[in-house]
């Protein structure tokens, strides 16, 4: 590896890459956002199996069905597909499945829609995770995950609420985020699966709820001020203990996406304006990140770190980066700058009038379709840091309504475009 002496300048484009590690694995070991063929130790003819899921990997019903192959470990293909709140759906797709809706996943040449219907088609084909989806025991906590995800619904998607409602929303799902913490509790270990409380994996009971909860956690911290891990410890226990599992952490998207892609899914997400919610936000959106939201774990089993993970998926796409950010070319310089503190961890500075830009690239930071949670915090500081220095301009807010700047074409290769 070339030895680079710390320095006030920015790296050139060559002496980073000197210092960037081979791309993960994708078709073994753990799951990452931009594999396109999963096998786990089979060969490729024995994948009977098609996901088709959305190109930022953010899709909670796509969640549920790529972790349930990932704990399974089924042989899979994956076939990415748009979703509409960030561009055009693929024609493709459409013709495949009229209603666009994702996820949809082809079994032995049948072709399946929604998540609950796919998950029981892939246990009669291979048999369940943990407890099957048909289980009473599990069936109640399916119920249980639908009240949650209402009471989640109506205190952060309903425009208006006054201070006595907001409170009253508020205890609402506190009460059924209580009723989960029972159903934790009553398994005697660290999973809702019923069949394996103690077990080295969470089951089918879990994977249901593990989209949500997730978003629950992002979206009432960003819009309501309300940490719910602090205020409900048995829910923060179960999340550290998905965390510490790397087939989680390959799907786990952060605070900050969710708190930005959820609004045009769920038709608006409203602020109660307090002073906790306040400080909340400007913490995630200034990619600082809070720790009672999201706990910190290094690249477990891996040599490489989070830095050096973020560095080599930036330098995979810098000149579609560089292209795309409003700066233009000028953007050369600023990127650099801000890479090369991330690797040496030393300030640099960037030429004048790039803060803005810096901070257009560090609020489109899609996690995980860009890279793990822990590298897009890291580099998300190092942009806002870099910026700083520049001055306190900002980029122009992110749309409430749609996230067509997020659309995924311009980074497609011609391997990865739509048939």
């Amino acid at each position: 590896m070339t030895e680079v002496r710390p320095g006030a300048d920015a790296l050139s484009w060559s002496a980073l890459d000197a210092l960037a590690p081979p791309a993960a694995e994708r078709i073994e070991g753990p799951a990452n956002a931009q594999a396109t063929l999963r096998l786990f130790g089979q060969p490729e003819a024995s994948v009977r199996v098609t996901l088709f899921r959305d190109h930022h990997a953010w899709c909670p019903y796509c969640q549920k069905v790529w972790l349930w192959l990932e704990f399974r470990r089924i042989p899979y293909r994956i076939r990415k597909v748009t979703m509409r709140c960030y561009g055009p759906k693929e024609p493709w797709f459409t013709a495949l499945v009229p209603s666009g809706m994702l996820p949809a996943l082809d079994l032995d040449g049948r072709l399946i829609t929604e998540s609950d219907r796919i998950l029981e088609s892939l246990e009669r084909s291979f048999g369940p995770v943990g407890a099957p989806m048909a289980d009473r025991r599990v069936r109640r906590l399916r119920d249980l995950e639908r009240l949650l995800f209402r009471a989640w619904c109506i205190w952060l998607c309903t425009p208006g609420l006054g201070e006595r409602q907001e409170g009253q929303a508020r205890d609402q799902f506190q009460r059924v985020a209580r009723q989960m913490e029972q159903a934790l509790a009553s398994g005697g270990g660290s999973w809702l699966d019923p069949d394996a409380p103690d077990g080295p994996q969470p089951g089918t009971a879990d994977l249901v709820f593990i989209p949500y909860v997730e978003r629950m956690n992002a979206s009432l911290a960003y819009f309501k001020g309300f940490a719910l891990r602090r205020e409900h410890p048995g829910i923060d226990r179960w999340l550290a203990a998905l965390e510490r599992l790397a087939t989680y952490r390959g799907t786990q998207s952060d605070v900050h996406t969710h708190a930005h892609d959820l609004p045009p899914q769920m038709g608006g997400c409203w602020s109660d304006g307090s002073d906790a919610q306040l400080r909340m936000a400007r913490a995630v959106d200034s990619g600082a990140g809070l720790d009672e939201l999201e706990s910190r774990w290094s690249c477990s089993g891996s040599t490489v770190s989070a830095r050096e993970r973020a560095l080599e998926r930036v330098l995979r796409h810098r000149c579609t980066l560089v292209n795309r950010n409003p700066l233009g070319d000028r953007f050369d310089q600023p990127l650099r700058a801000a890479l090369t503190a991330m690797v040496l961890e030393q300030p640099v500075t960037p030429e004048r009038g790039s803060a803005s830009a810096l901070r257009y690239l560090r609020d489109r930071i899609s996690v995980p379709r860009d890279m793990p949670l822990e590298s897009a915090r890291v580099l998300r500081k190092v942009l806002e840091s870099t910026a700083a220095l520049d001055g306190d301009q900002q980029s122009d807010a992110l749309p409430f309504e749609h996230r067509f700047d997020q659309d995924p074409r311009p980074f497609l290769g011609p391997q990865q475009q739509p048939a």
